[in-house]
């Protein structure tokens, strides 16, 4: 095999997953069963190829639902941006965004109480990747190809030539040590919804000492200079805990993605992008999306609570199929909006099939399937083989595990020779499965840390 050289490859280690944890779209204690990877570094295109066989990203931790088994199935679901169609309700956020913009006028009532997906957290390994960064930081491929770890092979190995240097790959901050606690000093945290409630009374008594009656905010005024930064918030919104501080790092701004550029992609590139929403010179929102080869693939959005009432989340995957447009124009094959997963058995996530034209990924054969299609069969079972076709089977299945690239020792090979290295190692059966789930091609392309 040829030397890294500076061509990228993805590196990632596989933890498996048979405990079942906490739901947080049915509260089951034990019901959510995923396997998962931690990713050091992953190329646009095997992240594209894995999403297209159910697999998502949660900062650097990789999973994929046992859909099967789990409580809530979780089906990937992506839109037709080209032939998106907005409905009634996408036209009505749209309307009151624009009268807020051009009058600042806030809509009245409740907050819609949009949905959020939430993040596989819980099913994440707690220690982190055992890999070492220098361990994964400059792999070097050897010589020796698959056929020579036939048991007739006798040619000995060829020494390891080293790689041009490639852009170092960190594992994830250690976890701090305890300190004192808390400062005594500062005011205790108290819930996001108790400041809002007391910051709204405090908004209501001031226009009362004015003698002005109450009205909504205007574009200009909507923040206020006294009022909190989208980062202020996040920040003091977060337990005085370094632990839950590092947790939304690597949720919401570690990523695995290296950022690439190609002739027929798009002008900004690919990889993981902050699209920032900007409100008279104060931050207000930020959605986290990936640029993919064949999509834009929305991660997660987080807003200022204060602007909740302008369904933002929603808004935002206006905004972002609307991207997806765009930078169509600039690569033909870029032309779908991946919403993540739809889950049918919880209601309250039905939201993402409003976004029409799309398709479900049928979780046995991963090929895609109109969701009109889907919904009949969904509504008999939560979980179901969506392909109509009985003789369609897996595509890119497994097919030959010796050719399953390995990291062993910083050294690149094939599972073959690593086994042969290795006897007795019995780690076929993980390895067997963490290729069975990425399916044959990434796992040809990707590299399979071992210890």
């Amino acid at each position: 095999m040829a030397a890294a050289g500076a061509s990228s490859y993805s590196i990632v280690e596989y933890f498996g997953g048979e405990d079942g944890y906490r739901c947080g779209y049915c509260k089951n204690e034990t019901g959510n069963f995923s396997r998962g990877m931690w990713s050091h570094t992953m190329t646009v295109q095997d992240y594209q190829d894995l999403i297209d066989r159910g697999w998502r990203r949660s900062g650097k931790y990789v999973y994929k639902p046992i859909m099967n088994k789990t409580c809530c199935p979780q089906y990937t679901i992506r839109c037709h941006a080209l032939r998106f169609q907005p409905s009634k309700t996408h036209k009505k956020i749209l309307k009151k965004m624009n009268k807020f913009l051009s009058k600042g006028e806030m809509p009245a009532g409740q907050c819609d109480g949009e949905p959020m997906d939430l993040h596989c957290g819980d099913g994440a390994p707690r220690d982190g990747p055992k890999a070492h960064s220098f361990e994964v930081e400059r792999p070097v491929f050897t010589e020796t190809s698959v056929q020579e770890a036939a048991p007739k092979a006798a040619k000995s190995e060829t020494p390891l030539q080293e790689p041009a240097p490639s852009p170092s790959v960190r594992g994830p901050t250690a976890t701090p040590k305890p300190g004192v606690g808390a400062d005594p000093n500062r005011p205790q945290c108290r819930k996001a919804k108790e400041l809002r409630k007391e910051r709204r009374l405090q908004k209501e008594q001031l226009k009362k000492q004015e003698g002005g009656a109450p009205s909504g905010p205007t574009p200009t005024t909507a923040l206020s200079p006294q009022a909190k930064t989208l980062e202020e918030f996040v920040v003091e919104s977060l337990p005085d805990n370094a632990i839950h501080n590092l947790e939304f790092r690597r949720f919401l701004c570690d990523s695995p993605l290296e950022a690439e550029t190609a002739p027929d992609g798009p002008d900004c590139g690919y990889g993981s992008f902050h699209q920032q929403y900007w409100l008279d010179g104060h931050i207000v929102a930020v959605g986290v999306i990936d640029i993919l080869p064949n999509c834009v693939s929305s991660v997660y959005l987080y807003y200022h609570p204060d602007f909740a009432r302008l369904s933002l989340g929603s808004y935002s995957a206006l905004r972002e199929i609307a991207f997806t447009r765009q930078l169509q124009k600039q690569s033909t094959k870029l032309c779908f909006y991946y919403l993540g997963f739809y889950i049918h058995s919880c209601p309250k996530m039905r939201y993402k099939g409003q976004y029409q034209p799309s398709d479900l990924l049928c979780p046995e054969t991963y090929t895609w399937v109109p969701l009109e299609h889907c919904l009949p069969k969904l509504e008999n079972s939560p979980y179901a083989r969506l392909n109509q076709d009985p003789n369609a089977g897996e595509v890119n299945v497994l097919k030959n595990l010796g050719q399953v690239l390995v990291l062993h020792r910083r050294s690149v090979m094939p599972y073959a020779i690593y086994a042969r290295k290795r006897k007795g190692s019995g780690d076929e059966q993980e390895v067997q499965q963490y290729a069975g789930l990425v399916g044959q091609s990434c796992a040809e392309r990707m590299l399979l840390y071992r210890a």
